[in-house]
């Protein structure tokens, strides 16, 4: 995977989680199956395995991809494990995905304020009647950061329907939420 060569720290990771029956691994059920794990190893665990689902939902990964490219990350990977990685992949990996994808919309920043006015072209450089009315909007925008930015564009009349109407479903949708 990228960012995770063949180190030290990965293969030791690997080699904990090779240790783990492939049923327990499945479950991640450690200690009521009695396995001893220090919790150092298990955070390490956790952190390997949902660092490469991410990668891997953010490059849009089948379950084989991804084993082949946990397989050229380390050579410790247990034929069984890399077998139940391909299992959980294929069952849960849709999941992760749409989670990556909200999470990315989430982060894009919140708007403040949304200005609008409707407006009548009349003519241009190139055109010398027009008569095509427009919506004109401006908006506000807070990033994470907190930084404020202001967009603005125009639109046609169909184009600011279209616009209204999956700002409606967007509503509806941020309601059940």
């Amino acid at each position: 995977m990228p960012g995770l060569e063949s180190t030290s720290g990965v293969d030791s990771t690997v080699e904990n989680i090779g240790r783990l029956p492939p049923d327990v691994f499945a479950e991640t059920t450690f200690q009521r199956a009695g396995i001893d794990l220090e919790w150092k190893a298990l955070q390490s665990i956790i952190r390997l395995l949902s660092s490469n689902f991410r990668t891997a939902a953010k490059n849009n990964l089948t379950a084989d991809q991804l084993v082949a490219r946990l397989g050229e990350g380390s050579r410790h990977w247990a034929k069984a494990v890399l077998q139940v990685v391909h299992q959980l992949w294929s069952e849960h990996g849709s999941l992760i995905h749409t989670y990556q994808e909200a999470h990315a919309m989430a982060s894009i920043g919140q708007m403040v304020d949304m200005q609008w006015k409707l407006g009548m072209a009349v003519s241009s450089d190139t055109c010398r009647s027009l008569n095509s009315p427009y919506v004109s909007l401006l908006l506000k925008v807070a990033d994470t950061s907190g930084e404020v930015s202001y967009k603005s564009f125009e639109m046609t009349i169909p184009q600011f329907q279209n616009f209204h109407s999956q700002f409606k479903d967007i509503s509806a949708a941020l309601e059940t939420v």
